[in-house]
């Protein structure tokens, strides 16, 4: 494993138990970029936050240069779009599902609120992408039914939680279980969490 992961555990001691689910994690959520599909996270609360969050670390750089390819600069500078070229970057297919205020009180209105990220896994999903669920306590409903749909849809499923797991667990194919009970105190763990798992994505896609 890079760098990232290895500063994780290094900074953080406390989360060793979770270093082999952490490094799982990273290796499914870069194949998804890999072979071309796209990452769905979803969260509740503080983990809608966290969502958004990891969304931002992906779509746009983190913390290394994502130039563009050659051949769209090409494209770019032929439109005359020379100084737009040299200020974007490449960027991760990354939705974050409690981001939509409009499509999600919909859905919680006219089907039900327990289907409000399932009915996006519905619209956005396909088979070879990954649902991400955060969950503190590994039993929001509307996570659980998520990554339910996202099974049958063939996806591949990733979720974040805390001890013991919750039911969640038995939908995900990776789970990372932080060891604490505490909200506040999983919440914080987690960050550190996503942050080295995006770095090393980055670290890995875009390295030199």
């Amino acid at each position: 494993m890079r760098t990232a992961l290895t500063r994780l555990f290094d900074e953080y001691p406390d989360l060793t138990p979770c270093q082999s689910s952490v490094e799982a994690a990273a290796e499914l959520l870069l194949k998804t970029f890999q072979t071309g599909h796209m990452l769905l996270v979803a969260g509740n609360g503080g983990s809608a936050s966290d969502a958004d969050h990891i969304v931002g670390e992906l779509v746009k750089a983190c913390a290394r240069p994502r130039p563009l390819s050659r051949l769209l600069v090409e494209r770019l500078n032929a439109m005359g779009l020379g100084t737009v070229a040299q200020r974007l970057q490449r960027g991760l297919p990354t939705i974050a599902l409690a981001s939509h205020a409009s499509l999600s009180t919909a859905i919680i209105n006219d089907q039900g609120a327990d289907l409000m990220f399932a009915q996006q896994v519905i619209g956005y999903g396909k088979p070879g992408d990954t649902l991400w669920a955060l969950s503190t306590s590994g039993n929001s409903t509307n996570i659980v039914v998520a990554l339910q749909v996202a099974r049958a849809l063939e996806m591949q499923t990733v979720g974040l939680t805390g001890d013991p797991g919750g039911r969640m667990s038995a939908y995900c194919d990776v789970l990372v279980r932080v060891p604490y009970t505490s909200t506040q105190t999983i919440q914080e763990r987690h960050l550190p969490i996503y942050h080295a798992l995006c770095l090393y994505i980055e670290e890995v896609m875009y390295g030199i």
